[in-house]
């Protein structure tokens, strides 16, 4: 497994192996990886001929200085997850700077999807997002990339940014990973106590009801969350709330959901 921390770095090796016909999938990560990382590379691995994996906590996608401070950080532990997956390659810029040589004057920004759900919550994140993926796209010169469900808003984002500029990459979806309670696995969940994650598997668990997303927000708030929005649009149901100071999203689809509703 080569692990590269320059952006050239990447670019050579990459324009090289596709120079020979080799396939490439990349997974991208903030690190942190779990159980639905995992999931990702595996597909990854059975699809490509290589696998690269990027960890990098992207600054530019966090509203918050905090935020981005507290964001779990595992890289030991990480390499050793891609290493027993048979990741080819990881790469792992150490300074923001590095992807970012122009100092963020060029962003890639979306007018209308991006300002609902989180990004009514989160203004600027998923320009953040779309731009540091289409640098990893163009650094990677990927054949297909692997995202989770779970980002379903993200997800979407970037099809419609690789359809729009007509990227030569095939966007891979992958189910969401749960636990036992049905909470989906997010590295953020390690930020809970044992009592939060509990009380997290709720978000799951309402959004299965047949109840309104009026009610299902009152019963949130009751069990103790801050909700920022419980939402059925473009076929899903949508959650995002706050418990113990952390952010937790989650959506499933919800075949009735036709329009913004709550």
């Amino acid at each position: 497994m080569i692990i590269i921390e320059q952006p050239k770095e990447l670019a050579r090796l990459a324009n090289d192996l596709t120079q020979r016909g080799v396939t490439i999938g990349l997974v991208p990560t903030m690190g942190a990886l779990h159980a639905g990382h995992a999931s990702l590379m595996e597909r990854a691995r059975k699809e490509n001929d290589r696998v690269i994996l990027t960890i990098f906590v992207n600054p530019t996608q966090f509203n918050q200085k905090e935020d981005l401070l507290r964001y779990p950080r595992t890289p030991k532990e990480d390499l050793a997850l891609a290493q027993s997956l048979g990741v080819d390659v990881v790469f792992m810029p150490q300074n923001p700077e590095d992807m970012y040589p122009d100092e963020y004057r060029y962003q890639v920004t979306e007018h209308s999807f991006s300002h609902l759900l989180c990004g009514a919550y989160r203004p600027g994140h998923f320009t953040g997002v779309l731009t540091i993926v289409l640098k990893l796209f163009m650094l990677s010169r990927c054949q297909r990339a692997y995202f989770g469900e779970k980002d379903y808003q993200q997800l979407e984002l970037i099809r419609g940014m690789v359809d729009a500029f007509f990227l030569p990459v095939t966007i891979v979806a992958c189910p969401t990973v749960r636990e036992h309670s049905g909470l989906a696995l997010s590295s953020r969940n390690s930020r809970l106590s044992e009592e939060g994650r509990r009380k997290a598997a709720l978000l799951y668990q309402k959004l299965r009801v047949p109840h309104g997303v009026e009610q299902i927000r009152k019963e949130l708030e009751n069990s103790g969350f801050q909700v920022d929005y419980v939402t059925e649009l473009k076929g899903r149901r949508f959650v995002a709330a706050w418990i113990e100071g952390v952010r937790l999203i989650d959506n499933i689809p919800w075949p009735d959901a036709t329009q913004e509703k709550g």
